[in-house]
């Protein structure tokens, strides 16, 4: 009997720690005890981007969208909807809108995926990523197959070069120029090296693509190798993305299987072998000549451009360098063709671009668009706008190495040129939003703080700098500072930026240049009147009780310092000088009678 439906349970790293495999493994359960098994297949899939409403579970060919799904709701789904045809609307995801009931609608018309446009992820949440056969269903090595009988090297190049792919890894550098950069003076072996090594806070956008549509990757990096006369290609992923790595290698073992990596691909006598390498972690290690220094086991350490690795690097040969999302465009380029890639997005910035979102706001997750996008429509129509009806203060685009921008932004559109005119970057994705309770100079603090930690320590303006722009925050914090400090933490950052090694250090002052650029008054808070307007800082906050208290006592009941004194149903008071500031007492007032001031 012919398959007729599929329960597809999101297998992303968010929904497998909220127990999608159970809930998987429950679904086959049921599905074998109402006798069809035959009938109905179940599968974990990659994300599918809307980690707010994790475990989701997706049933096809009905597009029904179930949210927050626990193993206890699975034999309902199957009795209602597989069994019986009835979708269960109380698990079912709405959109509410101030004009509307709850309503419900189809996976692909809901607000989060009508207005994304998925290249890099368009088989996430569909297929699933250890069954090679699902991925060559979707147009699947038919890319690499017309690169290797029909088109020659240089045309896969200009190809490339045509459709205005950037960069997806931080600095939008063209990826066909990247490709033609290679040096082919002599005969020696090349390689191909795809970056992998994601570690921006807050970002998840290259181990959402390995988990999800891993052979994507694998089919472009062969592509890459007959473009530039490579053999030889490695996947450097983080170790901590465990579930990437094991669906990256065992995509690798099905490719081999297939005869789509090895030797004489597609009888064409092209050989191409792949292999993944782990990193252990250090942020400096996605800069591309500290990657290649650790897949050469030596220390992850940057070192002096020229010569670019397209001519020196990997041990010492031809390299090319990209990133999974840039990779992961490659396929529907080579089988689209470059004019429709170019029909997309901005005169500049072509294509769609993927974005981690997170932070405060309401629809957390991953997030495709078509670059020309504002931040207004994927922070309000996509994101969903800012929880609890609290202001929008500030977006941080770039992770540590971008800078934070104002709700005067907003309706900025999303491109490279755009993002760098203000003081930010585009950056691998990372897209974290902030409320009115965020502290822009702790928030600056928080980002300078990584980057001191992850600084290799190679040269001296980044090792020490950074540090000397650390000492000066934490003073303004602790209210302590002064306004030359506000001077001299500029002038710091910008010879920081102008005379550092690597991009690490290059980048490292953004945060805090784009916060003194932006949100300056909040400085000469913190500095001149000794108080952090977002009662973030704690030394210089104090918390008082006005007179709506009640007398209730929970305040009190609460305070882990006992630094609470009141009778019962009298105004209570506070006990600053003992009082830690852990701000347990104002989350646990029931009427908001207690302040910071």
């Amino acid at each position: 009997m012919a398959i007729r439906t599929q329960v597809v349970v999101c297998g992303g790293t968010g929904c497998m720690s909220s127990h999608s495999k159970e809930i998987k493994e429950k679904f086959e359960e049921c599905i074998k005890e109402l006798g069809l098994e035959n009938e109905v297949v179940v599968f974990n899939s990659g994300c599918f981007g809307l980690c707010e409403r994790g475990p989701v579970v997706v049933v096809y060919p009905d597009d029904t969208f179930y949210a927050h799904v626990k193993v206890s709701d699975v034999e309902t789904i199957c009795k209602e909807h597989i069994l019986k045809g009835r979708v269960v609307e109380k698990l079912v995801y709405s959109e509410m809108t101030a004009e509307e009931k709850a309503k419900i609608k189809v996976f692909r018309e809901m607000n989060f995926y009508a207005r994304q446009e998925r290249i890099a992820l368009r088989n996430c949440g569909i297929i699933n990523p250890m069954d090679i056969d699902e991925y060559i269903g979707r147009s699947g090595y038919e890319a690499l197959g017309k690169v290797l009988t029909s088109m020659t090297p240089q045309e896969v190049i200009d190809e490339i070069l045509k459709s205005g792919l950037r960069g997806r890894g931080g600095a939008g550098f063209p990826t066909g120029r990247k490709w033609s950069l290679v040096d082919h003076s002599d005969n020696g072996p090349r390689y191909v090296i795809c970056n992998a090594d994601e570690g921006d806070p807050g970002a998840f956008m290259d181990r959402a693509v390995l988990e999800g549509d891993p052979h994507v990757v694998i089919e472009a990096m062969a592509i890459a190798g007959y473009a530039i006369g490579a053999n030889q290609g490695y996947v450097y992923v983080r170790a901590e993305y465990p579930l990437a790595v094991e669906r990256l290698n065992h995509a690798i073992k099905q490719a081999y299987e297939y005869g789509l990596l090895g030797d004489d691909i597609f009888g064409t006598g092209f050989s191409f072998n792949l292999e993944a390498r782990l990193g252990a972690g250090a942020f400096v290690c996605g800069e591309e000549t500290a990657l290649m220094a650790s897949i050469e086991g030596e220390r992850g350490m940057p070192r002096n451009k020229p010569p670019f690795p397209a001519v020196k690097g990997l041990w010492q040969r031809p390299t090319i360098i990209n990133n999974v999302e840039t990779l992961a465009n490659v396929p529907q380029i080579i089988l689209r063709g470059a004019e429709w890639f170019n029909t997309i997005g901005t005169e500049k910035s072509k294509g769609t671009k993927v974005f981690a979102l997170g932070g405060k706001i309401n629809n957390t997750g991953l997030l495709e668009v078509p670059m020309g996008t504002t931040l207004r429509e994927v922070i309000y129509d996509i994101g969903g706008g800012i929880p609890k009806g609290k202001q929008f203060k500030a977006v941080q685009t770039g992770g540590p190495s971008g800078g934070c921008l104002t709700a005067a932004h907003l309706d900025t559109p999303i491109d490279y040129d755009n993002l760098a005119a203000l003081g930010s970057i585009m950056g691998s994705g990372g897209m974290i939003v902030m409320d009115e309770d965020n502290c822009m100079v702790d928030v600056a603090k928080f980002f300078l703080e990584f980057t001191v930690d992850e600084s290799c320590g190679k040269c001296t303006p980044c090792r020490e700098g950074t540090r000397r722009m650390l000492e000066i925050l934490n003073k303004i914090v602790d209210g302590k500072g002064e306004m030359k400090d506000l001077t001299e933490l500029k002038d710091l950052a910008e010879f920081i930026k102008g005379s550092s090694l690597c991009g690490l250090g290059q980048t490292a002052p953004n945060p805090v240049l784009s916060t003194l650029n932006n949100f300056y008054d909040e400085y000469v808070a913190h500095v001149v009147d000794k108080k952090c307007p977002a009662g973030v800082c704690k030394n210089l906050i104090k918390y008082y009780v006005t007179d709506k208290c009640i007398g209730c006592g929970k305040c009190k009941r609460n305070c882990p310092a006992s630094a609470i004194t009141g009778e019962l149903k009298a105004k209570h008071e506070i006990n600053t000088s003992i009082c830690i500031k852990c701000g347990a007492c104002k989350t646990n007032c029931p009427v908001g009678a207690i302040i910071t001031k």
